[in-house]
């Protein structure tokens, strides 16, 4: 009989479980809901939630609705949002993650300083990002936001530098990337390590978990970039890692024989009782 053992570690962050919670209070008590923009980067969390009656928003429809609750998810949103549901008289219930809301104030301050010696705020993050478009509200979008080491060369290394991180980044890279603006620069420099310890401290939690087993099923959303970076931890630690977003994508060639040993794990987006459908999946292969 195939060993299968869930990672007790994986599943919802604090920030995640919380937004989930509150979208699930509400759906109770019969609102309508409207989430603006996907509560979670998990397809079959957000089909679930849908199938309970919240209707997945982006906020421009903000302006159109006329009764209901509005939850802003665990990434953030900028001051616009708060404007357009406070304008509509609609109830809002917001769950973002507290993480993100301290960074969201750090930036607005910082950025209020920044103006008085005509410095930049930088945010290393992913472009586009739910999380990023809120933090580059608290600088009324004037934040630079660069994804990569090589784009630190669109700074004016002559004015003063003040750099954050989107929550989920990497560390290493955010430390290499401060190291070489403060190489380049001729002003004032600050950084802040501002990743999330419970987000970042999975790789290698996660790599742990992935050596003990023959092979390792990983449970994640596509549109996940958290998911994406623990899976490649788990390559990194066991090659027979393969990425699953539901139990029928579960494939019996990966299991050669009854009597190996199965990990199952998964993303800060993806939901226990989803790893636990995956588990049972592949229980019943042999």
């Amino acid at each position: 009989m195939i060993k299968v053992v869930i990672d007790k570690y994986s599943g919802f962050c604090f920030g995640v479980q919380k937004a989930i919670e509150a979208a699930s209070l509400l759906l109770k008590s019969g609102e309508k809901v409207y989430c603006v923009g996907d509560i979670v980067h998990n397809e079959a969390e957000s089909k679930r939630l849908s199938s309970l009656g919240m209707s997945i928003i982006n906020s421009e429809k903000l302006n159109g609705l006329k009764d209901g609750a509005v939850l802003f998810r665990a990434h953030g949103e900028p001051p616009q949002s708060y404007q357009k549901v406070s304008n509509a008289g609609l109830q809002l219930k917001d769950a973002t993650c507290p993480v993100v809301l301290k960074l969201q104030q750090r930036i607005k301050r910082a950025y209020k300083k920044l103006q008085e010696s005509n410095g930049q705020l930088v945010i290393f993050g992913k472009k586009g990002h739910a999380e990023v478009i809120g933090l580059e509200g608290q600088t009324n979008n004037e934040a630079i936001v660069i994804e990569q080491l090589s784009d630190i060369e669109q700074l004016d290394f002559n004015r003063d530098i003040e750099l954050f991180a989107q929550t989920t980044k990497s560390p290493e890279l955010l430390k290499e990337i401060a190291a070489a603006i403060e190489d380049k620069t001729k002003a004032g420099f600050k950084w802040h390590n501002t990743t999330c310890k419970q987000v970042t401290g999975r790789v290698p939690r996660i790599k742990q978990f992935a050596i003990q087993y023959d092979v390792v099923v990983f449970v994640g959303g596509h549109k996940s970039s958290n998911a994406k970076v623990l899976f490649q931890a788990c390559k990194e630690a066991n090659a027979n890692s393969y990425f699953v977003s539901t139990p029928q994508e579960v494939k019996n060639k990966w299991f050669d024989n009854p009597n190996i040993s199965v990990g199952v794990c998964g993303a800060t987006s993806t939901p226990k009782w989803l790893m636990e459908e995956v588990a049972e999946s592949i229980r019943v292969l042999h």
